[in-house]
């Protein structure tokens, strides 16, 4: 199923091999981060997405973490669970969709102003299909930013998410993204670990110009 040859398939097994549309039948009202994460996840977005842009929000929920005071044209959400995804006021649009059965977007190609991945890349078993169908909807220059913890549901994150530290999950996402056809990728340490609260890294990767 991986788009990565280089790694072995048992890298992106999960624990818990059911349905993933089972496991987020219930909604979650809660956040998976704390509050200085995110409000690091909310100043990020406010650095680089563009005011009045399309924005595309991947495995979203009932929050989105954008900046409260701007204003975007659209900001479609994408999710496994359809109240969450009712509850979130800052979306325009959604949909309900498992990633590991069908990585496809909906999306028109160039259609889309920023991809955002906040604290869910770890869930998906071809990761590089799904970031390469976010290359294709999004416009030329255009980001996908992917922002990552070092939380997660156990049983359904990858083999190979668990078996890494924040350093190396950065490089595998770097890995991801480059094999998805990005030509250019950044790495931040957001918010460093052995603080107070919960670390954060975002790895960035933007499409040609």
């Amino acid at each position: 199923m991986t788009s990565l040859p280089q790694l072995p398939p048992e890298a992106f097994r999960k624990r818990d091999q059911a349905p993933d549309a089972l496991f987020y039948a219930q909604p979650r009202f809660v956040t998976h981060i704390d509050d200085a994460a995110i409000a690091a996840v909310t100043d990020l977005y406010r650095a680089l997405l563009p005011a009045g842009g399309r924005l595309l929000d991947l495995m979203s929920s009932w929050v989105s973490h954008l900046p409260p005071e701007i204003a975007y044209a659209a900001v479609i959400g994408h999710g496994l669970n359809g109240r969450e995804l009712a509850a979130n006021p800052r979306l325009t649009a959604s949909f309900v969709q498992d990633f590991n059965g069908d990585p496809a977007l909906p999306s028109e190609a160039g259609s889309i102003d920023a991809v955002l991945v906040c604290v869910g890349v770890q869930y998906l078993q071809d990761p590089v299909a799904v970031l390469r169908e976010a290359a294709r909807v999004l416009r030329p220059d255009a980001p996908v930013i992917i922002t990552f913890s070092n939380r997660c549901f156990s049983t359904k994150a990858v083999a190979i998410w668990q078996a890494l530290g924040g350093d190396d999950q950065a490089r595998l996402i770097d890995l991801y993204l480059r094999q998805a056809g990005f030509p250019t990728v950044e790495t931040r340490v957001v918010l460093p670990e052995g603080g107070p609260g919960d670390p954060l890294r975002a790895v960035i990767g933007r499409t040609a110009p």
